[in-house]
């Protein structure tokens, strides 16, 4: 299996040096050379497997014979230790709940996939690895939590001072070890920029390893491809193909959904449910992506100006607008209908959303007007809204419980350091505090 840039200036590579890597040197990102295909009985024997035999199956095609079979068995049945439900709220509305895994979130599907991959590939080498890691709010924890004590493998994670909750703050600055967090004065597009640099600059590349954990790195994307196999599985059989509404912010969630479809499976549309970071949506409209400075919200982990994963989408469609708006249904949502949505679901179903999955449900309300109605949307569950439980509270007039595993965190002393928006800072960082 080899895999090539989306900017297609870099050579061919293996999975491992993709991996280990991040981003290709031509600034781009790495994509299968050949999109693989399941095998022809797989979608019959679908609903009868379980998420970790899907992750096996699905996951051999991007490895290829890189990863012996016995140790990409043990991988999957170490990182997705989990469930992933499938909850009917109505005949047409499932929410496909993926914040089982330990940071609560859906960013545990790809850290924890991506921590068993480099600890393998680091193991070959026998060099020390550094990972950065630019974070909304979730990616940050779940990366921490997955590399936490992983031998020869430093992790230094940027996120932006004052725009990620208290929760996902704790999550992500308590832990020690091998995890340094950098409170960075700025943005998440900020953090992302300074990641990006420091993963193509010769200063730092000539003396250290350095890779990335974000979802621009290709041992992200393809676990997220794996859980819309799962929720296809439990649906059930329909004359109709179903709708996932994936609310997004740097779209490797929905990117993940479009190349499960290209490699087999069967989907009717994708929804990009955004809030007011809405470049994609607009881009939709107008066949134009204008990056602008994000806008703060409280689906703040969808804080995005400019989402690195689009060079993805657009690669995958060759860059043709037509094939994107075919797939690929945008739409945007404020604030106040955020939290609106929050209390309707929770008065009809009795159940409680968290904020970005709420845009989500809003994205899939939106398209349901206008569809027959025998189509079933599922709604991708991206948090557990005790992560959010102040914004909940606004919502719904009461905060959710709090599940042990994030409670423990929340007494935890912060051990973050105060960082500037300079990358001469962070080139500097990263270089004096190699050991």
């Amino acid at each position: 299996m080899k895999y090539r840039s989306t900017l297609h200036r870099s050579p061919e590579v293996s999975l491992r040096d993709a991996v280990l890597h991040g981003s290709a040197p031509d600034g781009g990102l790495y994509m299968p050379v050949d999109i693989p295909h399941l095998r022809k009985d797989f979608l019959g024997r679908l609903p009868s497997l379980s998420f970790q035999e899907i992750a096996r199956e699905v996951g051999t095609l991007f490895v290829g014979d890189e990863i012996p079979p016995h140790i990409l068995t043990k991988m999957v049945t170490e990182a997705f230790n989990f469930p992933v439900p499938l909850i009917k709220l109505s005949e047409r509305l499932h929410i496909l709940e993926l914040f089982h895994g330990p940071t609560l979130a859906f960013k545990d599907f790809g850290a924890r996939f991506m921590a068993r991959l480099m600890e393998y590939f680091v193991a070959e080498s026998g060099k020390q690895l550094t990972v950065i890691v630019a974070t909304s709010g979730d990616t940050g924890s779940a990366v921490a939590q997955a590399f936490l004590g992983v031998s020869a493998i430093r992790v230094v994670i940027l996120y932006p001072a004052g725009r990620v909750s208290d929760a996902q703050e704790k999550q992500l600055t308590t832990l020690g070890q091998n995890i340094t967090p950098l409170e960075v004065s700025g943005s998440f597009d900020d953090c992302q920029r300074l990641a990006k640099q420091a993963l193509v600059d010769p200063v730092i590349t000539e003396k250290i390893a350095l890779t990335s954990a974000n979802s621009i790195n290709i041992a992200r994307l393809i676990p997220q491809t794996l859980y819309y196999f799962a929720a296809v599985a439990q649906l059930g059989p329909s004359d109709s193909l179903s709708v996932f509404s994936v609310p997004s912010g740097n779209f490797g969630n929905l990117t993940g959904g479009l190349l499960a479809k290209r490699i087999g499976l069967g989907v009717a549309q994708f929804i990009a449910a955004t809030n007011t970071n809405d470049v994609v949506p607009e881009f939709l409209r107008s066949g134009k992506l204008i990056p602008r400075v994000s806008r703060h919200t409280i689906s703040n982990a969808m804080d995005v100006g400019n989402p690195s994963n689009f060079a993805r989408i657009v690669d995958l469609y060759d860059n043709d607008l037509q094939a994107i708006r075919r797939d690929i249904w945008g739409c945007s949502f404020n604030d106040e209908e955020t939290l609106r949505i929050m209390h309707d679901v929770e008065h009809r179903y009795a159940y409680v959303l968290d904020p970005h999955a709420a845009v989500g449900v809003l994205g899939w309300e939106s398209f349901a007007k206008q569809t027959s109605h025998g189509t079933r949307g599922i709604v991708l569950a991206t948090a557990h809204p005790a992560k959010f439980a102040e914004t909940v509270a606004r919502a719904v007039g009461a905060r959710p419980e709090m599940p042990e595993r994030l409670a423990a965190y929340l007494d935890r002393p912060k051990k973050s350091i105060p960082f500037p928006n300079r990358f001469s800072e962070l080139q500097e960082f990263l270089l004096s505090s190699n050991t």
